[in-house]
């Protein structure tokens, strides 16, 4: 395998998983809005595809493995993203300093791969993507030590791979009670596949746009309609041809390119004929050009990889939007802090507490650890704090420790209410581990109930659970469904107050008006009276009606 083969299975893996990333998302059991695994693998390996999309074809097997790495580490979103990103971390370490690849090296930089993917998870679960990638690695081992052809070890690891994906419902009864199979899983293997698809020969897979809606949280939105348009052929072609003496009708030659291309113009002058078309086959524009005149030297034909110079404007306008979010800082103070939140009033309340950088995000939109780093270059601190509150971020927050120019602690906050419990026990006066200490003790005291929606039918612990139902989550456990709201939320505080509850937060979100919020906060003060304090504040948070928080 040479550099340029890599690069056209792994931009074709991209493009593959991005058509199919509904279908993966789909697989999700757990009826909580989420992030949503094939959204995240997708965006993940994405970034790389924007890098491969402007390398030369003549890199090396290291270089192009090195750039899709390093790409996927800053762009990983949720875990599923991380982990897809730390086997191919993993894989260009195995292709380190290569020109081209054979089967075993293949095969060796898939386990270091796979070895990286487990050893960040703090406790492996088996039946997922890290299952099929084992297997599929394993089995990789296998064949390239019968065989040192590449296009059979790749066979073989994505036929292992699927045998290995089918059986984790046998892993996971949760999968196998909803009838489906690991969404990570399914990810990894359709990447490995496109791959595979290109290694016999196949086309390549393309983009219907080179430019998704789905953009970084922290990243401004690109709305440009030149970042938008839809490229249906590569190579913009232009030329001018001089006619000769018994030049056929320049219709004909309009006719014929409009049948290996678009937006064609064909300029028909005395003695001269100008050709503009969008093909992915110039040679033959060329070639029956010639039969109407020969080509002129000034100026000279004039061919342009178009998906290379918009993967180029695209990256630009992107680098320019976060250039203007964040600015980078040096370090001044000697603490600082990043927390990840979503809703104007929760924003302003980390930034109220002491919050350098707010990165905009959370359950159904996970920040990149790019995102994520950005912010907390533009902390003007020695060490930085991190508080993901959310436990799909954790991981991408931990991969950009390794990255920072600077000391960041990431702390274990699975929620809004932990990361502000632990912003309210920092002292300022106090050095790292004593901080660091506190804060992890202040988090873990937080007790936090979440009020949303189901967004998909599913069965959890034998409930039957419609699309669209209340459901009231308790610590991340799904507590029961309902289907009044402020009913939900009323039961949830009732079974979070313990004998030494002192107080009661209720945040309302977005989709909840004040009055109704105060219904409920009113309800539950009638409740306790003075033996719990019941604070309201408006979060404006999407995706959670309430976030009640016990301390």
């Amino acid at each position: 395998m040479n550099g340029k083969l890599l690069k056209t299975a792994l931009c074709s893996a991209a493009v593959c998983l991005e058509k199919n990333r509904k279908r993966v998302d789909e697989l999700n059991v757990y009826p909580v809005p989420d992030g949503d695994t094939g959204t995240n693998m997708s965006m993940t390996i994405g970034a790389a595809r924007r890098e491969l999309m402007v390398m030369s074809d003549d890199a090396t097997v290291s270089e192009v493995a090195d750039r899709a790495a390093s790409a996927m580490l800053r762009g990983a979103r949720g875990n599923s993203g991380v982990i897809l990103s730390l086997l191919f971390r993993g894989f260009s370490k195995g292709l380190a300093g290569m020109e081209t690849a054979e089967a075993a090296d293949l095969a060796n930089a898939l386990e270091i791969g796979v070895q990286a993917a487990y050893k960040a998870v703090m406790k492996p679960t088996e039946g997922t993507i890290l299952t099929v990638a084992r297997l599929g690695a394993q089995q990789a081992q296998l064949a390239a030590r019968e065989s040192n052809d590449v296009l059979s070890v790749w066979e073989q690891t994505c036929e292992a791979a699927a045998e290995a994906l089918a059986q984790t419902p046998e892993q996971l009864p949760i999968l196998k009670k909803a009838g489906v199979v690991d969404a990570g899983g399914q990810g990894l293997l359709i990447i490995w596949e496109a791959m595979l698809a290109v290694m016999q020969g196949e086309a390549p897979e393309t983009a219907e746009t080179e430019v998704k809606t789905d953009s970084a949280p922290v990243v401004m939105a690109i709305g440009r309609e030149d970042l938008e348009e839809e490229i249906n052929f590569t190579y913009c072609t232009e030329f001018i041809v001089e006619k000769n003496k018994d030049c056929p009708d320049p219709f004909k030659l309009r006719a014929y390119l409009e049948t290996i291309g678009d937006c064609v113009v064909v300029v028909d002058d005395d003695e001269i004929i100008k050709v503009h078309v969008h093909t992915d086959t110039p040679g033959l524009a060329l070639q029956k050009a010639l039969e109407f005149g020969q080509f002129i030297n000034d100026p000279k034909p004039k061919i342009e990889n178009m998906r290379i110079q918009h993967a180029g404007r695209v990256r630009e306008a992107q680098n320019a939007a976060q250039d203007e979010t964040y600015v980078r800082a040096e370090p001044e103070k000697a603490f600082g802090f990043v927390a990840v939140a979503a809703g104007e009033g929760l924003e302003q309340m980390f930034k109220d507490l002491g919050v350098d950088c707010v990165v905009r995000g959370g359950q159904t939109m996970n920040p990149s650890t790019d995102d994520i780093l950005r912010a907390i270059h533009a902390t003007p601190a020695k060490t930085v704090f991190v508080l993901p509150n959310n436990k799909n971020i954790i991981m991408a927050a931990e991969q950009a420790v390794n990255l920072a120019d600077r000391n960041v602690c990431v702390l274990q906050t699975r929620t809004i209410p932990q990361g502000i419990s632990a912003m309210l026990a920092f002292d300022d006066s106090a050095d790292l581990d004593a901080n660091r200490l506190a804060m992890t003790k202040a988090l873990e005291r937080v007790s936090t109930g979440q009020v949303t929606f189901a967004a998909r039918d599913s069965e959890i612990d034998g409930t039957d659970i419609k699309k669209g139902e209340v459901l009231a989550l308790d610590n991340g456990k799904l507590a029961f469904t309902d289907k009044e709201l402020n009913r939900a939320a009323y039961r949830l505080a009732k079974r979070m107050v313990k004998n030494d509850t002192g107080f009661l937060t209720v945040t309302y979100g977005e989709d909840v008006d004040e009055e109704t919020a105060e219904q409920l906060v009113s309800q539950l003060q009638n409740k306790y009276g003075d033996k719990i304090e019941v604070m309201l504040v408006n979060g404006g948070q999407p995706v959670y009606y309430y976030i009640i928080a016990a301390e």
